[in-house]
């Protein structure tokens, strides 16, 4: 294990509660920073889930902190989102990225939310597999076990909050990339409706834009408030508000609970018990739940695969204009290079395949005329180990695995419905698992109040309380 929390600045706390300890004068903004950096220093030595940093600049952010409710908050932008000042890498050796002019709009929103960056996370390339596994760099470790994954694509994110370096960090999600870090670390991580929060004009620009950033944090108070104050920054009149969602809902709801995954794979006995245990602790609450088939189209995976694809071949062809100049195709990984002969063999199946995924909200729209929610399994199956999804095997080997693993979150990308995956109890060998809630496009709310109501009802596992505080 790999763990940060200590009686320094940041303590034990949540973002929520930072903010409070910053505005009644327990801490100051400058210690809080200070304490974030000494933390990642220490931790990102076993963690490897830095990309690149900006301390100097951080340090320079507290003396003069922006406004907003998350004022002083020390935070990272996921390396696939434009940070003025620090080259934008995707997660790939390919090219040699240079320094981005000014933010994208994900970093302008935060940093209008008071979020000091830290820095940048590390991502799979271009955020494609499940595990930020490479050929020759070191991989991103799982803080709770140092020889497992984080998870992915948004794995250094995932792995710094669970750690303690940062109560809150950005992440997006383009088929679990926030889901599946946030389960396989301990943590709460919500995917919100298509075009809820800002996103940065590569994904807004996407045929079919499957991709929604967000944060991973340890509590549901921190996600909750995060949407709360996105919302204040940019609001989308289409969707009804989130609103200020502080504790679980009076209405008792009906909810679906899916076992196996849409790809036809069984759920592990794990993975399976948590999921049941969970249902049986939400029905004994006054939900009525149901065992159901997932909405999804039988062609699902295979559409989701060819519209994935087609990102990797973009990479691929364009690399040298959108990417630079230094762009080198044969540097790419081989789930890389795989997809993209994936979507060139089969490109004549794109127009049907694209316009399935578009109909895959109308099929969960009629689902949700039924029930309120979805429950099911995050994973497929256990946090697999380092080496289990390294990019230097076949492609036909690590794609098989990974539709094994991440076989239920891509769903809620293409239907556009928002999905929160939220700690649910430990594995065997002490690996935390999630269970998985989606609702109704604009529902994040509905969401917010069951993921309440759960950590109410069993307390998250979380890594500090595995270790201890430890003292100084």
């Amino acid at each position: 294990m790999t763990n940060t929390f200590t009686d320094d600045a940041l303590g034990d706390l949540d973002a929520v509660g930072l903010t409070e300890a910053m505005r009644s004068r327990q801490v100051s903004v400058g210690e809080v920073i200070d304490a974030a950096i000494a933390r990642c220093e220490a931790a990102d030595q076993q963690l490897a889930a830095v990309a690149v940093d900006r301390f100097a600049a951080a340090r320079a952010d507290a003396r003069r902190p922006a406004p907003g409710f998350f004022s002083g908050v020390p935070s990272f932008i996921k390396d696939n989102t434009d940070l003025a000042g620090l080259p934008t890498q995707q997660g790939t050796a390919s090219f040699v990225g240079k320094p981005k002019p000014t933010d994208g709009d994900v970093a302008r929103s935060m940093r209008a939310q008071g979020f000091i960056m830290l820095g940048k996370t590390r991502l799979s390339e271009f955020g494609f597999s499940g595990a930020a596994e490479y050929v020759e760099d070191d991989p991103v470790r799982n803080p709770w076990h140092l020889d497992h994954t984080s998870g992915a694509s948004s794995a250094g994110a995932a792995a710094l909050v669970a750690a303690g370096v940062v109560p809150i960090a950005h992440a997006n999600d383009g088929g679990g990339s926030i889901r599946i870090p946030a389960s396989c670390c301990g943590l709460v991580g919500m995917k919100p409706t298509r075009n809820r929060t800002p996103s940065d004009a590569v994904t807004r620009n996407m045929p079919l834009r499957i991709v929604a950033d967000g944060v991973l944090t340890r509590t549901v108070r921190d996600t909750a408030a995060f949407l709360r104050e996105s919302e204040r920054v940019y609001r989308n009149p289409a969707l009804p508000p989130v609103g200020d969602v502080r504790g679980p809902g009076h209405r008792r709801l009906k909810i679906g609970v899916v076992v196996d995954s849409i790809s036809g794979t069984p759920t592990d006995f794990e993975h399976r018990q948590v999921l049941l245990a969970t249902a049986d602790k939400l029905e004994a609450a006054g939900h009525h739940l149901e065992v159901v088939e997932a909405p999804a189209l039988p062609s699902f995976s295979n559409d989701f695969l060819d519209y994935w694809s087609t990102f990797a071949l973009f990479f691929t062809r364009a690399g040298k204009v959108e990417l630079d100049k230094s762009f080198d195709p044969d540097l790419l990984d081989n789930l890389t290079k795989g997809l993209a002969k994936h979507a060139s063999r089969h490109a004549y199946r794109m127009p049907r395949s694209l316009s399935r995924l578009w109909g895959s909200q109308f099929v969960t729209k009629r689902f949700f005329k039924k029930y309120d929610a979805i429950l099911t399994p995050t994973l497929g199956h256990v946090t697999p180990p380092l080496g289990h999804l390294k990019p230097d095997q076949d492609y036909e080997t690590l794609i098989a695995k990974l539709i094994d693993w991440v076989s239920f979150t891509p769903l809620q990308n293409a239907s556009g419905d928002p999905a929160i995956s939220v700690p649910a109890g430990l594995s065997k060998t002490g690996l935390p698992i999630g269970v998985h809630l989606s609702a109704e496009q604009g529902h994040e709310a509905r969401l917010l109040e069951l993921a309440f109501e759960l950590e109410e009802i069993q307390p998250f596992p979380r890594l500090v309380d595995h270790v201890g505080l430890r003292h100084q």
